[in-house]
């Protein structure tokens, strides 16, 4: 039985780390991707339980970077199960002050290098007859906190890149998800906002997203095929809901 094997972007830490360590755990073998090469080495060491693991420094704004992580990954590992569109950037910027170099680098990062990373796996996907993507999107696609004029708009375009891939590819076997979370207690979260603004208590943790990505990954999600599945911390647990 040949190894399924999974690409994880943005894994050095946070989401994506923890989404790495789940996929080890259970048996994938991985390519991992994110800027930090010392980051993303640790990363590769604590998902012990894979068979194989690549570390790809990345930076998915850069369209040659996502081509060599995808070539990569083909090429070592033989085949392309799983892309998890982890990695993303986000700066809390007034309208007034977000010109065209602001708006390029939101989108570069988290919609354009999604886009790219889905279109260079497509090829495999369809050789494969095979695929599955899971986009990691924010809540701030539907209700963008001040200074999100960018980001928000960023993420919502990824909701999109999701349904379209779960549109086109289900001729040939793809699926396509979109995890949608509320705030994360990461360190992107905590420079952007202090614990008095954003208190601990309202925020998933990586392992709250990293469990609804796995879920979706391992078949148990396919009724929101194509969808959004947005989660937020409430007083009475973690609450999701499907969208799209």
């Amino acid at each position: 039985m040949q190894e399924r094997v999974a690409i994880v972007t943005g894994a050095g830490s946070g989401i994506g780390l923890a989404t790495a360590r789940m996929l080890a755990e259970r048996g994938y073998a991985l390519v991992l991707a994110g800027r930090d090469a010392g980051r993303l080495g640790r990363a590769a060491a604590a998902c012990g339980r894979s068979p194989r693991v690549i570390a790809q420094p990345t930076d998915m704004s850069r369209p040659d970077e996502v081509e060599r992580l995808v070539r990569t990954a083909d090429e070592r590992m033989g085949r392309i199960d799983v892309l998890v569109n982890n990695a993303g950037d986000g700066r809390l910027v007034p309208i007034d002050e977000t010109g065209e170099s602001e708006l390029r680098r939101a989108f570069a990062v988290n919609t354009i290098g999604p886009a790219l990373a889905i279109h260079h796996a497509w090829p495999v996907f369809k050789r494969q007859k095979s695929g599955l993507i899971v986009n990691v999107s924010s809540v701030a696609a539907l209700d963008p906190f001040p200074g999100f004029f960018a980001y928000g708009a960023s993420k919502a375009a990824v909701n999109l890149l999701g349904k379209s891939a779960a549109k086109e590819g289900a001729a040939f076997g793809v699926r396509a998800f979109t995890v949608g979370p509320g705030a994360v207690e990461t360190p992107l979260l905590r420079s952007l906002a202090d614990e008095r603004t954003v208190p601990p208590e309202v925020c998933l943790t990586p392992d709250d997203v990293a469990r609804v990505i796995v879920r979706c990954i391992e078949g148990e999600r396919d009724a929101a095929n194509g969808r959004v599945i947005y989660m937020v911390r409430e007083s009475a647990g973690v609450r999701e809901w499907v969208e799209g």
